[in-house]
């Protein structure tokens, strides 16, 4: 087991070597085989493992014209204080591939600032995508403290709360919400608040320099739903009171106004901070969602991408 254990090991080391010496040095197929005294197929199998096991990620830094132009028609329309639009997968309409990458780098770009900062963090699977996506970094001045709860109504973690992956990338200081996503009660949200630790992550969160969120939609498979954060008949109602998507379980209408009452009551998260708010969010099911958001002002923020930026315009 041990020796299997090694060999694996070093299998990944020499993809690491192999995946550095291709993308990042620029050396051809053949140059590697001759550095490293291997064939050129080995080579070229540890320059494929080195992406599929995610030692290597790469990125597009070229602007693409499409995607500048709809980001700028984007900033115009909704006067967004940041906006970036990545080229779409044309076999794809789900996957985050792209939007998870640029959220990354944006991500990134504000941990590397000398000043110490506090970045709140929403919820979300494109968010959890560019979470994954992060590089390795020491930012142990910074402080990232959650906005949401990482309970799921089970009683177990949030599948895609990601304030612990954050902590672990970048070695930040994180401040979770041990909180359930939507309280039981008006009442008991109002007891939870009150906890000491509670409010010192609230006033926390309401200082946040930067924000990132991920943005949900209110239809058939909403994952307030899906997740089992409300039931058919809390959704049932959400949708006649003209709700169409929701920010860390904030739920608003189609001009992007928080819906009064209802599961609103009983949000456990953090007001949504003032200051930069950015969207990570795609997808057709999506669009009036990020639409409302955006023009109400929740996000002032976005990273999408090209088929979604097209539709926020329609």
């Amino acid at each position: 087991m041990a020796a299997r254990q090694d060999n694996s090991a070093t299998r990944l080391d020499d993809a690491a070597r192999a995946g550095w010496l291709y993308y990042v040095a620029g050396n051809t197929q053949e140059e590697i085989a001759a550095k490293m005294g291997i064939s050129r197929q080995t080579a070229q199998r540890l320059v494929s493992l080195s992406i599929s096991e995610g030692l290597i990620k790469v990125r597009l830094d070229h602007p693409i014209g499409r995607c500048l132009d709809l980001a700028q028609r984007l900033t115009d329309r909704f006067g967004l204080v940041q906006c970036e639009v990545v080229p779409s997968d044309p076999a794809s309409g789900s996957t985050t591939i792209g939007v998870a990458e640029a959220g990354a780098a944006e991500i990134e770009r504000y941990l590397k600032s000398t000043d110490p900062i506090v970045m709140a963090i929403g919820t979300g699977r494109t968010l959890k995508a560019a979470i994954e996506q992060l590089q390795p970094m020491d930012c142990q001045h910074h402080k990232v403290v959650s906005l949401t709860g990482n309970i799921a109504p089970d009683g177990s973690a949030a599948f895609y709360n990601v304030i612990f992956n954050v902590a672990d990338t970048v070695k930040a200081r994180s401040f979770p919400m041990p909180l359930p996503v939507i309280a039981s009660s008006a009442k008991e949200r109002q007891l939870l608040h009150t906890q000491a630790m509670i409010e010192a992550t609230l006033t926390l969160a309401a200082q946040a320099q930067i924000t990132f969120v991920g943005v949900g939609h209110l239809g058939p498979d909403a994952p307030l739903l899906l997740d089992g954060f409300i039931t058919e008949a809390e959704h049932a109602e959400l949708l006649k009171a003209g709700a169409v998507g929701e920010i860390c379980g904030w739920t608003f209408d189609a001009a992007g106004e928080l819906i009064a009452g209802l599961t609103n009551d009983r949000v456990a998260s953090a007001p949504i901070p003032n200051g930069p708010v950015i969207a990570l969010a795609m997808g057709r099911s999506k669009a009036a969602s990020i639409r409302a958001a955006l023009k109400s002002g929740l996000a002032n923020g976005v990273i999408t991408d090209e088929t979604t930026a097209a539709l926020l315009l329609q």
